[in-house]
């Protein structure tokens, strides 16, 4: 019997559904800060949380890598922007 549900689905597609989501959801918070009049609605919909980490220093004693600081800014419409694309993909597929 086929798995029903989320389960028939590997884990690579459902990274790049939350990938893709947290794209989408970038460009409407960046349409949001930049054609939304200031206000509350405003404040609501585009600040967020952004967590960081970095700055990573790798010495391979050759050559020295450094990476960082990696970001990722979580508002309410990137996350309206997953569920969009988590409900796209489903229908899909």
């Amino acid at each position: 019997m086929a798995p029903t549900g989320s389960s028939k689905h590997r884990p690579g597609f459902h990274a790049m559904t939350l990938a893709i989501g947290f794209v989408v959801g970038g460009f409407m918070t960046a349409f949001a800060r930049m054609w939304l009049p200031g206000g509350a609605v405003k404040e609501f919909l585009t600040t967020g949380f952004t967590p960081s980490v970095g700055p990573l220093t790798i010495n391979l004693i050759i050559v020295t890598i450094g990476l960082g600081p990696i970001a990722l800014d979580v508002s309410l419409l990137s996350l309206v922007g997953v569920l969009v694309a988590y409900l796209i993909a489903r229908s899909l597929f």
